[in-house]
């Protein structure tokens, strides 16, 4: 069966009604759903490229060895104690970075300069604070990480105002993303702020109830719009200079389950966003969705290694050389080139 037209798609999401209900038109072929319509200014600044059919190595559906994968940026899972971002960060020298969280993820695990800030009131009372450096005052590795640590927690904390956490502590579900944008907007923004920020945003397993224009996934998609935009808006112009990158740990299937949802997949979709993008809609080496296309006859083909998106990002946007990419992503893809401006 021959793979389908622009000209096919377009005619099926007509009849479906799917540009009447505000699909965002990437280049005539892939489109975004309409829940991330407030995305679409960005599309037509050229601030926005869909990478298709991409995937990490892992061919398997357990989300906890997905993620770990996911972060620590190898081949195999559970080989690392540390991120592909903590790593970035050892060949950055003076550059920190923040998570929004109560504890440092994986991807930033194992490097200095890396604080949390979330608006949750679990912070340790000071008089804790000060037993734990009493205590490891002299210990030469524990004593200068936890002053590390608290030096990027205070650095972090001064640049919220009481405003950001209350809005923070309210934030929950789906409509979170645009209070962590924020947060993150106004730390990144700041002269002596980080330079790197990581986040995650929970609840995309939607084995059930999942929708199509409206329900769960809409409801998700569009906190995650609505967080994309609060953190352009937060950065103010050091919009121009940043490169955003959304992604997952794996798809879903292609065909929905008895129960309206979908099930644990491969392939999916990223985003890569931010002024300093390089114009040009999407990235795919498109597989197909009919049957002899589908991985494992369910799941959505990669044809795209997401490490080579991740090397190209660093190389072109932080300067990073070919011996820093195998430190970072050992025995990784070549980076994919032409995402970032020069």
């Amino acid at each position: 069966m021959p793979k389908p037209t622009r000209r096919d798609l377009l005619a099926a999401l007509a009849a479906s009604g799917a540009l009447e209900s505000g699909l965002v038109d990437l280049d005539g072929f892939f489109g975004l759903h309409p829940a991330l319509d407030p995305l679409a200014p960005l599309v037509e600044a050229g601030q926005l490229r869909a990478i298709h059919a991409v995937a990490t190595p892992y061919r398997k559906r357990s989300h906890f060895d997905a993620q770990d994968l996911l972060e620590a940026g190898t081949a195999v899972p559970h080989r690392a104690r540390d991120g592909w971002l903590a790593r970035t960060l050892t060949h950055l020298q003076g550059t920190d970075a923040v998570a929004y969280g109560q504890t440092v993820p994986l991807l930033l695990r194992g490097a200095d300069g890396v604080g949390t800030v979330s608006g949750a009131d679990d912070r340790a009372e000071e008089s804790l604070v000060a037993s734990l450096m009493e205590l490891y005052e002299t210990d030469p590795l524990l004593g200068p990480a936890l002053a590390e640590g608290l030096r990027s927690r205070d650095a972090a904390d001064a640049a919220l105002t009481e405003e950001d956490r209350r809005v923070s502590r309210r934030a929950r579900g789906p409509r979170a993303g645009a209070a962590v944008g924020r947060l993150l907007g106004r730390l990144l923004a700041g002269p002596d702020g980080p330079r790197i920020a990581a986040a995650e945003l929970g609840g995309w397993d939607t084995h059930a109830a999942q929708g199509t224009s409206a329900g769960g996934l809409a409801n998700r998609l569009s906190g995650l719009a609505d967080g994309l935009i609060a953190l352009r808006d937060g950065l103010g112009p050091a919009w121009d200079s940043t490169a955003v990158l959304v992604v997952t740990e794996f798809g879903r299937t292609v065909a929905p389950n008895g129960t309206g949802g979908t099930d644990h997949g491969t392939a999916s979709a990223a985003l890569l966003l931010g002024g300093a993008v390089a114009a040009g809609a999407t990235v795919a080496d498109w597989p197909g969705l009919t049957q002899p296309d589908l991985f494992e006859g369910r799941d959505l083909r990669p044809t795209t290694d997401l490490r080579a998106i991740q090397a190209g990002v660093l190389r072109d946007h932080l300067g990073l050389d070919a011996a820093a990419l195998a430190d970072v992503f050992p025995g990784g893809p070549k980076p994919t080139p032409e995402l970032i401006t020069s």
